[in-house]
This record gives C-alpha cells, structure tokens and sequence, in this order.
C-alpha cells in the first residue's frame, strides 16, 4: 500500500523536463534565424557603407574654402568618414589600384585634389544620393564635380530593400510558429498534470493556490529553457567565427545581446502564458470530461 502511495505520488508530480526540451529547441531555432538576421543586416549595411562619395575640388580652391567644406560635409548626419585627397595622396591611391610608374604615362600629375567620404546606410538611396551631389555642386567655388557609383547605388536599392523584406516576413513567420509550437509543447506538458489540478481544486484548494507554484515552475522552467539555448547558439556563433573570421565584423555585440534578452522574454513570457490557461482550461472542466 505504501508503495502504491508512492508510486501515484511520482505520477502525480509534474515532468517538465521534455516541455524544458521542447521550449529549449524552439528557442534555439529562433535565436539561429535571429542571428543569421542581425548578420544578414549587417553585411547589408556594411556594402552601403563601402560606397565611396567623390567630391573633386576646383584647381584654383583656397585651402580655407576646402578646409570649410571638410567640415561642412563631416557634420552631416549621412556622413559617416569623410577625408581630405591631396594631388600627391590622389597619385599614391592611382598607383595603388593601377600597373606601372605615373611618369611613364603623364609628365605632370592631372589628378585633382578632393573630399572623398562614405555615407551611413541609410542615405545610400538613389534620392538621397542625388540630392547629396546637388547640394555639393552649388558650392562652384570649390567644388568642381561629385562621382559615385550612380548604377549600383540604383541595383543596391532595390535588391537590399527586398532582401530586408524577405528576411522581415520570415522572422515574423518563424517568430508566430515558434510561439505556437511552444504553446502546444506547454499544453502537453500541463496535460499530464490535469488530474492533479483537478484532485487539487476538489479538495478545496484556490485558483490562485494550484496556479501560484505551477506558474513559478513555468517563469523557471522558461528561463532554464532560454539559457540553454542562448549558451548553444553563443557556442556556436564561436564556432562559426573561429572558421569564419569575417563573421566577427559582422557580429553587433548590442543587437545580439538584444537578441539573447527576446529569447528570454519570448521562453518566460510564453511558458508562463501557455502554463495558466492550462491551468485555467482543466479548473473549468467537469471531471468527467478529463478523461
């Protein structure tokens, strides 16, 4: 009889394990997509970024006027670096990027001196752009010509704009599936302990008394969920960085940690929520229809 008693009290007693599982695996799914997101985000602006604004200066430019507009451009909120080319750095930057000796070609260097800068993401747009050029050519005293990439610049928007936005309706797709496979995993978790809510509410016991240590469990369970996957996917991140260096540059310490903040909330949140209206749902039910 006492091993009996025992028995029905092991049966009775909630398993969370498999629902920690459950909640841990889809949150490890979610945290993958967010940060194959974050990275795809970043690779996007960081080719923004690399587009490279020329303003050729006039020949005759005085050095004040030129120092003027340095400042003028590098205070604009599109700026993001902005530098000022002499002849002679213009010449470095040719034979660079070019085969054979500058003298070989030109007895004197033609090159012009300029402000070369590149813009922050979200001004390279062919509007912005365009505008950006407009109002650098009417400083005619010192500027005498603006060149950038006007083609890609054209391309780049709108394939950025539609890979942003196929990456924005997957995230909300997977995100809205991720929630409804934990809630079911929650649901069969607490379905197992439906007799035990039951037995507990016939005996007398409060709504708030049986929810109280079961939605405690839940915060618990939730948060031990959301660290395992948060040490996984890190570990893997890691790993992925150590085989492919590249990955760290586009690595945002403050999104991912903003990331790993929503796995928790997402593993807490929803396994608290799924968790009392199971609760909710089985108080509500005549015993008949547990069976």
């Amino acid at each position: 009889m006492a091993q009996f008693g025992k028995a029905s009290s092991k049966r009775g007693k909630p398993s969370y394990s498999m629902s920690i599982l459950g909640v841990t695996i889809v949150l490890f799914f979610v945290g993958i997509f967010g940060w194959l997101f974050l990275s795809a985000s970043s690779y996007i602006n960081g080719l923004k970024e690399d587009v490279k604004v020329v303003a050729y200066l006039q020949k005759n430019a005085r050095q004040s006027d030129v120092d003027s507009l340095l400042t003028y451009i590098s205070a604009k909120p599109y700026t993001k670096t902005a530098e000022y080319v002499d002849k002679e750095k213009a010449k470095q930057n040719w034979l660079s990027s070019n085969e054979g000796e500058f003298k070989e070609l030109l007895d004197e260097n033609p090159l012009p001196a300029s402000i070369d800068f590149h813009l922050n993401s979200g001004y390279v747009q062919k509007d912005s752009m365009a505008a950006i050029k407009a109002d650098l050519l009417q400083r005619i005293l010192v500027v005498q010509g603006v060149d950038y990439p006007e083609a890609l610049v054209a391309k780049m928007g709108g394939i950025m704009r539609w890979i942003l936005i196929v990456l924005i309706v997957l995230a909300s797709i997977f995100s809205l599936l991720s929630i409804i496979l934990i809630d079911n995993t929650i649901r069969l978790a607490m379905y197992s302990n439906r007799f035990l809510i039951k037995t507990m509410q016939m005996v007398g016991a409060t709504k708030g008394y049986i929810a109280r240590p079961m939605n405690i469990r839940a915060i618990i369970n939730g948060a031990i969920a959301a660290v395992i996957a948060i040490g996984v996917i890190y570990g893997l991140i890691v790993l992925f960085e150590y085989f492919l260096p590249y990955l760290k540059d586009l690595r945002n310490n403050g999104s991912l940690i903003l990331l790993f903040l929503i796995l928790i909330v997402l593993g807490i949140g929803i396994t608290l929520f799924s968790t009392h209206r199971s609760i909710s749902k089985y108080l509500r039910m005549k015993l008949d229809e547990l069976y």
